[in-house]
């Protein structure tokens, strides 16, 4: 699991990330919001742990960036503050967690591990449709020789594909069933989601998310020889 680390105090963030790399974790660390922002969109992570006051970019509009890029990515803010103000603020960004300073680093890894836990445990399955397999558990697409790191909404979108498969899928359907609500804006960004997965299973010749006109899409599993 990838975890972004954004730190400003140079020491502290050595200490985190060293900490979190020995329990298991990917780290990127990033010392400014800017940066953080720039290995946010490079690097997909699983959950973002950002501290709230840093140079370039603060946390609170780091956050609402990516939130508005990946609604599901988690997010754990790191402050040292304990103002309601500053915790309101952070809680309808939609963080899921706030730890104030100084705390024990074992702390934060707790708390990440029980975030995880919570978002991306609905299945420990994998998902196989012709040459490629989907990891739900770890967000990977292994299409032929290539792997691809997967958002959560990515991953929850193609099993939803593949577990239709064959099937004329209506959008109000999908939106609903993975967005929760069947919005004109949502619309627009499951057409980012599906050309993505186009893209990541190119390599499958035998696979093809076709748009099926007025109507919605469908994963069509060939027989190409």
């Amino acid at each position: 699991m990838k975890v972004l680390l954004a730190e400003d105090d140079r020491d502290f963030g050595n200490i985190l990330a060293q900490y979190v790399t020995i329990n298991g974790f990917d780290v990127n660390l990033a010392r400014d919001g800017k940066e953080a922002w720039e290995s946010f969109r490079n690097d997909k992570p699983d959950i973002c742990v950002l501290d709230v006051m840093m140079p370039e970019m603060d946390g609170f509009t780091l956050g609402e960036k990516i939130k508005e890029a990946e609604p599901d990515v988690p997010l754990i803010y790191l402050t040292a503050k304990s103002l309601k103000e500053d915790i309101v603020r952070g809680l309808k960004i939609g963080a899921d967690d706030y730890i104030t300073k100084p705390f024990d680093p074992e702390v934060l890894i707790l708390r990440i591990n029980n975030i995880l836990k919570r978002a991306y445990s609905s299945s420990t399955d994998e998902y196989k449709i012709s040459n490629t397999l989907l990891k739900f558990n770890t967000l990977e697409l292994i299409c032929g020789d290539t792997t691809e790191k997967l958002t959560l909404k990515e991953a929850q979108l193609l099993k939803y594909f593949i577990v239709n498969k064959n099937k004329i899928l209506a959008r109000e359907d999908i939106l609903n069933e993975i967005w929760g609500e069947d919005d004109y804006f949502l619309g627009r960004s499951m057409d980012v989601f599906i050309s993505r997965l186009r893209k990541y299973i190119s390599g499958d010749r035998n696979l093809d998310i076709r748009t099926v006109r007025g109507t919605g899409f469908i994963l069509e599993e060939l027989n190409r020889e």
